[in-house]
């Protein structure tokens, strides 16, 4: 056994402190061969300090594409070729949208936009979207609108947002090639006011944007120091017309060390399946990372790109008789 494995064990699933930076570039560096114990670790670990269920969450956009910023991932930005145009979604389709998420069961919903941050046009129609749906739907209601300034972190807590996500998408040192048009500080201290508000904190990234392995590993020390509620964990779905629309799929077994090596550095964290895991993984690499310390799924299709139906997902997760979270426990 590995001697990273072994520290884990103690460390971690005995006393649940996560691994540190050097700890998780250790994981991310294992052979192949030692694969399947560091997945049965880490589940261990997600069994121990988080539990067997699994929270199920739906997600909707209320304007996608147009957005100026040049995340060099993203088919939304309007700086980019790519065939996303700026569209808005209106308020009865948001509801209608947040009734069929309730339908299979999840208890998050959250209400997307593609924009820096929200100007006065935007939060009035996320209010008006948030009574809507709180009137009719009986979810919780999450937010992901961009950087926000204090005013609008109070004016979310007043609506009654559950939950906000503001992904820092990678590691300090690798942002910049990233991203040109804000800095991952800027992204930090919106991560900082939500925290001090009271919202659960959402964050996380996408790998595979050609950061290294070391870049990796600061990436998961960085978002244990934040320590968030839940972390969305994507891989890199290149979108034609992006500037990283070339780049190649992270590989499968990569895909699940880096799931492995996130849980053993967070085991108190929701680690959540978001884009990606469709081409990274396929059936049996998303029956493995279930398996291997997530223990949340976003269902149905994503900002941009298709996903899995939302029954295919909730079938393998009776098939491993992994209960889905129910929302009187959220509450």
């Amino acid at each position: 056994m590995p001697e990273i494995l072994d520290q884990a064990r103690t460390q971690v699933l005995e006393n649940g402190v996560g691994l540190d930076e050097a700890g998780a570039l250790a994981v991310l560096n294992l052979p192949d061969e030692h694969l399947p114990a560091a997945l049965q670790l880490a589940h261990e670990v997600r069994m121990r300090w988080c539990g067997p269920e699994v929270e199920v969450e739906g997600i909707v956009s209320l304007k996608t594409g147009g957005c100026p910023e040049d995340c060099h991932f993203c088919s939304q930005s309007g700086l980019f070729t790519s065939p996303v145009r700026a569209v808005w979604l209106d308020i009865p389709s948001l509801v209608e949208a947040a009734k069929q998420t309730a339908k299979t069961g999840a208890t998050e919903f959250c209400i997307v936009a593609a924009v820096r941050g929200p100007d006065d046009r935007l939060m009035r129609q996320l209010r008006e979207g948030v009574a809507a749906i709180r009137a009719e739907v009986d979810i919780h209601v999450a937010a992901s609108v961009g950087m926000l300034t204090q005013e609008q972190v109070d004016e979310l807590v007043e609506m009654g947002v559950h939950r906000y996500n503001h992904n820092l998408e990678t590691c300090r040192s690798y942002f910049p090639n990233v991203v040109t048009t804000h800095s991952w500080e800027e992204r930090w201290e919106t991560l900082r006011m939500v925290r001090a508000s009271g919202m659960e904190v959402c964050c996380g990234g996408i790998l595979g944007l050609g950061e290294t392995v070391e870049q990796r590993a600061e990436f998961a020390a960085q978002l244990a120091e934040l320590d968030p509620h839940e972390v969305p964990l994507n891989f890199l779905n290149p979108r034609p017309g992006t500037p990283l629309g070339d780049r190649p799929v992270v590989e499968g077994k990569d895909a699940l060390r880096a799931i492995a090596a996130f849980r053993l550095a967070m085991p108190r964290t929701i680690l959540r399946y978001a884009g990606g895991r469709e081409i990274t993984l396929g059936d049996l690499g998303t029956r493995s990372g279930l398996l291997g310390g997530i223990n949340a799924v976003i269902v149905g299709n994503y900002l941009t790109t298709l996903g899995r139906p939302a029954t295919t997902d909730l079938e393998l997760l009776d098939d491993l008789k992994m209960p889905v979270k129910a929302l009187s426990a959220t509450l």
